[in-house]
């Protein structure tokens, strides 16, 4: 017998413990990816509960249900076209009204959802107390209290699912009724949309569609271009809007938004009780502390220091011993294999296969899984966002927000992670922005050879000077990227969720289902381009690419011809430039400026073939070469530009 299934979509405001209810229903039972043809990540997860199997469909966190973002449109079309069996709404008990106007806007679409009143604990603690029975009276849908940090309430929200789902348990959601004016106008274009719009209707809810028109929504608007009579309803709900406008003297969608907002604040105000005055909590003294205009910046700088700390030294040390442990294992490969196999075949297998696996071995585990678990602490606290809203300032410099500083952060530690972190960004133009200026920040690859470079040989400040002209870099291009891009920035809108301790289940949960993606994408294409490369060198091809560019690498950079070789190789991993450099030439033999400009070049041109995969994954191909073409130009440019300026310099 076919076990009964069931398809739910998690749905609700950002911050709201959406993620931790996913992380305690699914546990290791993920998958991430993207949404079909969308930048914005999907994650799915499966459990099994009194003989069902449930699929959950963890949507992105958003505040309303209109086409300002990727985000919102991709949850309303899931929710109205894929129609999940369930919609568990998840709502913050502490900030009801604000949330309800997000659960009204699902009642809209008729979806058929379940209400999980979540962080009930943390509203006690401010002296809220709601009344779950009057709000699922007053919604017409079930209401289910829990705790998702501690699990709490998470078999009585599944048995609810259930029970919906079999029929034991009937729905009455609230059909919300607007003021008379706006009343007047929804039913007149819904009508129209009921007798015009046959097969739009089938899909989406005739008067939620009228609502939208109303509201000047452009994505529904785009979608009734392709319908015959959809210039019609057009006109006629334009014609309505402008009429509406010239009672309220607002926007139409502001009007509407009002009224929305007025509803969610009745319902919040007739179920919800303050049991007794809210005092100055830790959490509030903290976040007072850690958002504030002077002390928050010693404290961000604190922060961002000791995770730098923890990975380059933490980090250094296991990359350095599982070096060392991959070196003896190679050694005994090569040695196995050559019994038996042809040199040419060994050195494929073991220079090629075998160093494509040690290398993403060595990258994975010493510099992006100790980040992943930061990264999971600080999101898991709730520090990041007041992060980002300290320097939200800085970064309109270049067009984008503060949200943007978390990728910047994560690329001096990776740049796969950093890429992939800029779908915290709302529009496709403010990803591709922030990841063209990611992988211009050193990650700690490049930084091992700017310290092992320059840092050893020259001295500390010739490598400081380094990562200053980085950071003025960034900046540069930057603003001209944020110049030259067409649309415009989008101010910082986010949730400051309240402080948390972190648990250690939900902390590994998510840094295992960033760091499978990684495995699953970049470790293939790093293992591919080894073999390529060591395909190239063992048919003899190396030498003549080395001597084909000895112009641009001997004539414009000023380096000798053999460094094109560790360059070629950097693409796999830029440690490899600083340790085939040794290889090849005694590091001691290189001039002061021709070290400083091999650093250079190595900081700025694209950082790895993971990277390019983490790029195309998130941008698509075209945009990922054109980042790698441009980083590539630019480097040997500034290169060959440092090198002439510097033997001025030097030599006067």
């Amino acid at each position: 017998m076919v076990k009964p299934r069931l398809r739910i979509a998690l749905a609700g405001n950002a911050n709201v413990g959406k993620s931790v209810i996913f992380n305690q229903l699914t546990g290791l039972n993920q998958v991430v990816g993207n949404w079909p043809g969308k930048t914005v990540e999907r994650a799915e997860g499966t459990l099994f509960f009194k003989g069902y199997t449930i699929r959950i469909i963890d949507l992105p966190g958003i505040y309303s249900l209109s086409a300002f973002s990727m985000e919102e449109i991709v949850s309303r079309d899931y929710v109205a076209v894929e129609k999940p069996d369930i919609i568990i709404n998840v709502v913050d008990a502490s900030a009801l009204e604000r949330n309800l106007y997000f659960t009204l806007q699902l009642l809209e679409l008729e979806a058929p959802i379940i209400i999980d009143l979540n962080q009930v604990d943390f509203a006690a603690k401010k002296g809220v107390r709601i009344d779950v029975e009057k709000l699922s009276e007053a919604l017409g849908v079930p209401v289910v209290p829990t705790v998702a940090i501690t699990g709490s309430g998470m078999n009585e929200l599944l048995s609810t699912v259930v029970a919906v789902a079999s029929g034991e348990r009937e729905l009455k959601p609230l059909k919300a009724r607007y003021g008379k004016e706006i009343e007047k106008r929804v039913q007149a274009i819904e009508k129209l949309v009921s007798a015009k719009l046959l097969q739009l209707c089938t899909v989406y809810p005739a008067r939620w569609i009228a609502i939208k028109l109303l509201e000047r929504d452009t994505d529904v608007a785009g979608k009734l271009k392709n319908y015959e009579n959809g210039k019609e309803v057009l006109d006629y709900a334009e014609k309505l809007a402008i009429e509406l406008e010239k009672i309220h003297g607002e926007p139409s969608p502001v009007v509407i938004a009002s009224e929305r907002y007025g509803l969610a604040n009745k319902i919040a105000k007739e179920v919800t009780a303050i049991e007794a005055p809210p005092r100055i909590s830790l959490e509030q003294k903290l976040d007072a502390i850690t958002t504030h205009k002077i002390l928050g910046y010693p404290i961000l700088t604190g922060v961002v220091v000791s995770m730098f700390a923890l990975i380059f030294i933490g980090g250094n040390f296991l990359s350095a011993g599982l070096e060392f442990l991959f070196e003896n294992l190679s050694l005994y490969v090569e040695s196995v294999l050559s019994s038996f196999l042809p040199r040419i075949v060994v050195d494929l297998i073991n220079n090629g296969i075998l160093a494509g696996i040690v290398g993403g071995i060595t990258i994975a585990l010493p510099y992006i899984v100790p980040f992943y678990i930061i990264l999971a602490l600080l999101e898991d606290s709730g520090y990041l966002p007041r992060a980002a809203f300290l320097m939200d300032n800085l970064m309109h410099k270049i067009g984008l927000h503060g949200k943007a500083f978390i990728p910047l952060m994560l690329g001096y530690g990776c740049s796969v992670p950093a890429c992939i972190g800029c779908r915290i960004m709302e529009t496709e133009r403010e990803r591709f922005l922030a990841g063209f200026v990611v992988v211009l920040i050193p990650c700690a690859a490049r930084t091992v050879v700017i310290l092992g470079l320059v840092g050893r040989f020259i001295g500390l400040h010739a490598a400081l000077a380094l990562y200053a002209f980085d950071l003025v870099l960034v900046f540069v291009l930057g603003r001209i990227a944020f110049k030259v891009l067409p649309g415009e920035p989008v101010g910082l809108i986010m949730e400051m969720p309240p402080y948390r301790k972190p648990l250690a289940k939900n902390i590994f949960v998510k840094t295992w289902s960033r760091t499978k993606g990684f495995i699953y994408i970049a470790f293939p294409i790093i293992i591919a381009g080894s073999v390529a490369i060591e395909a190239l060198a063992l048919s003899g091809f190396m030498s003549y690419i080395v001597e084909a560019a000895n112009p641009l690498i001997g004539g414009w950079l000023g380096l000798p011809p053999e460094t094109g070789i560790p360059l070629i190789f950097g693409i796999l991993r830029k440690e490899l430039t600083l340790i085939l450099l040794s290889e090849l030439i005694p590091l001691e033999s290189l001039t002061a400026i021709q070290m400083i400009v091999f650093s250079l070049v190595t900081m700025i041109y694209i950082p790895c073939i993971a990277t390019i995969a983490a790029c195309a994954r998130e941008f698509g191909w075209r945009k990922a070469l054109a980042i790698a073409v441009i980083d590539v130009a630019l480097a040997l440019f500034l290169g060959g530009l440092a090198y002439r300026l510097l033997s001025l310099v030097m030599a006067t």
